[in-house]
């Protein structure tokens, strides 16, 4: 079963930190915000996902990412991350329904979390169904960390 690992919120900029739990709202994660409202944030890109199964394996190749590190707001555990793609609908918890509207570009700021700074090891272009991604929120709602996940389609 897919499961919230840990919500994740900052002041603006990464690593985003864990907290227990937040309310998702239509532009974003309650306590978040981004220093780069041209690229991140707003209603399409409200909130930023990612696989601690991806996360997982980028450390097995000995790259010091840790959930949160990459900016994710919900890092997201035993879904088939090569499933979550534009357009999919995500169930979160009790009430929270998403949909996927974008993969999110690997950022410079995130260079630190790469051996040899390569940021470009979570791009979707060339580590297909290893890229955080971005989704609009279709229901909001509280998340905390053990909530289900389930695929809708």
């Amino acid at each position: 079963m897919a499961t919230v690992y840990q919500v994740n919120v900052s002041d603006g900029g990464v690593p985003k930190r864990p907290v227990a739990g937040a309310f998702v709202g239509a532009l974003g994660v309650e306590g978040d915000s981004q220093a780069d409202t041209v690229h991140h944030g707003g209603a399409d890109r409200a909130v930023c996902l990612y696989s601690l199964d991806v996360i997982q394996r980028l450390r097995s190749e000995g790259h010091p990412i840790q959930s949160g590190h990459a900016g994710e707001n919900l890092t997201i555990s035993g879904l088939d991350w090569t499933r979550v793609t534009p357009g999919t609908r995500l169930s979160i918890g009790p009430q929270v329904e998403l949909e996927v509207t974008s993969y999110t570009s690997p950022c410079s700021k995130n260079s630190g979390w790469f051996k040899d700074g390569n940021f470009g090891r979570m791009s979707q272009r060339l580590h297909p169904g290893e890229s955080r991604v971005y989704a609009r929120v279709l229901t909001e709602g509280p998340v905390r960390a053990g909530d289900s996940v389930r695929l809708l389609g």
